[in-house]
């Protein structure tokens, strides 16, 4: 339960929990990374990507990276109930969801992306961050190169 939500999670697609088991201890690191100790055993956890969108997560704990899908309650409701939610988003304009350094710029204006496409690379707390596209547009123009400081909410890519 999180924050009085309760979360399915499905690691790699092949093993899901409903519960968490024991007690958690989850200690940030100067590094911008996690040491988690968890019933007497100690890892160490890299966020790798994250879709907030999708809710799903790529994580790197211990030297082995695994992809976490959470499902909050109307996720699984969706689900134990056989509807799919169908979602065709267009794109308007991305902005930067944190503070950053912009290392890659992956798109150009005129080009047309569909849902998950890479946009570009924005470092921060020294993580790589690839900013994807929500859904569907084409680039009307790029408001950044590589190489420059963003803050939060910076216009990054105006589409169309």
């Amino acid at each position: 339960m999180v924050n009085g939500k309760t979360f399915r999670a499905t690691v790699n697609e092949k093993h899901t929990f409903d519960e968490i088991n024991g007690e958690l201890d989850l200690i940030p690191t100067a590094d911008g990374n996690f040491h988690i100790i968890q019933d007497n055993l100690s890892y160490n956890a890299e966020v790798l990507s994250t879709n907030y969108n999708e809710k799903v997560f790529e994580l790197k704990i211990n030297g082995v990276i695994y992809e976490v899908k959470l499902e909050d309650e109307y996720d699984q409701l969706v689900k134990r109930l056989g509807l799919s939610v169908v979602t065709h988003q267009v794109v308007k304009d991305i902005n930067a969801p944190m503070p950053g350094l912009v290392l890659e710029v992956s798109v150009e204006a005129g080009q047309e992306v569909e849902e998950g496409t890479p946009l570009l690379i924005l470092e921060a707390m020294k993580m790589e961050n690839v900013i994807k596209a929500p859904g569907t547009g084409v680039v009307k123009k790029v408001n950044v190169s590589k190489g420059e400081a963003v803050e939060k909410n910076h216009l990054l890519i105006e589409m169309e």
